[in-house]
């Protein structure tokens, strides 16, 4: 039997189920709007049909520094097609009517403070979505911002840097809900070979901060990816690699083809690769709850 508490959201859930089966999860980004809102409702279903757990949809932006060239063009793209903070909104609510997969808006501060965080909260919670994720909000700024959050019963997810150290991680942990989303290297978003040499002593600190999830981000592209991260994190967070087969499709239906295809092959990674992982056994020292 999985044990939530009741008012727990739909990431929660979902992460307290795959820890009960030993699996790693697999959290997919898109860039809402590329090349159109219309594209990205069947690019999320195809998605979580396919066995994404969690997806994060990207609200575009016109100076997105966290991103390298791939989403960069993708948020263009979608700048151009009209896409805003409001449809992405509405977006999610179309989605709702078809499926529960979790949610997370995945956003830079600036639209957000635009629309207003009291419209913002209560229009992303009645719409349906789960959790926020703002990629240039630090904790120490974000009082405010979380609060307003909290009320709406929306998860605050906070990224943790490579560089972070012991008090960095616990100072993020505290303020982080749903998971915490690990950031695998230095520099912006992008599929790369090879994982970090220094990430698995990363994940280590983490975990000794924590008891939330940990879902690891930038560069994960490849199904050896996945498995090489069972056993040190709960999630792989895939970017670029979906947002390139968006691109390089012909037509919607095509990248909507290719998108369940490669999710496929990182869940079945997930779930036979080295991805068993062990509940931990006890509370770490200064960790979030």
């Amino acid at each position: 039997m999985i044990n939530t508490p009741a008012n727990s959201t739909r990431i929660s859930r979902r992460f307290a189920q795959l820890r009960e089966s030993g699996e790693l999860g697999v959290v997919a980004y898109l860039t809402a709007g590329d090349p159109s809102l219309d594209a990205t409702l069947q690019y999320v279903l195809a998605l979580a049909e396919a066995g994404a757990d969690v997806i994060e949809l990207g609200v575009p932006f016109s100076d997105p520094l966290a991103d390298g060239p791939t989403i960069q063009r993708a948020s263009e793209r979608a700048l151009q097609a009209g896409a805003t903070l409001r449809g992405v909104i509405d977006l999610v609510a179309r989605i709702r009517k078809t499926s529960q997969v979790p949610l997370v808006l995945f956003s830079y501060y600036n639209p957000i403070l635009q629309m207003g965080l009291e419209k913002f909260g209560a229009s992303a919670a009645a719409a349906g979505a789960d959790g926020v994720l703002v990629t240039d909000l630090t904790p120490e700024e974000s009082a405010e911002y979380r609060e307003i959050l909290a009320r709406h019963k929306l998860d605050t997810v906070f990224l943790a840097a490579p560089t972070s150290d012991a008090e960095r991680l616990a100072k993020i942990s505290a303020v982080s809900s749903g998971f915490l989303y690990i950031i695998s290297r230095t520099g912006v978003t992008g599929a790369k070979d090879a994982m970090p040499d220094d990430l698995p002593g990363l994940l280590r600190r983490a975990r000794n901060a924590t008891t939330l999830p940990l879902a690891v981000g930038f560069g994960i592209s490849l199904p050896g990816h996945v498995s090489m991260l069972g056993g040190l994190a709960d999630a792989a967070v895939v970017g670029s690699a979906l947002v390139s087969e968006i691109a390089n499709a012909d037509s919607v239906g095509d990248a909507a083809a290719s998108l369940a295809t490669r999710m496929r092959a990182l869940k079945e990674a997930a779930r036979h690769g080295l991805s068993k992982r062990a509940a931990p056994n006890a509370t770490p020292t200064g960790a979030a709850r």
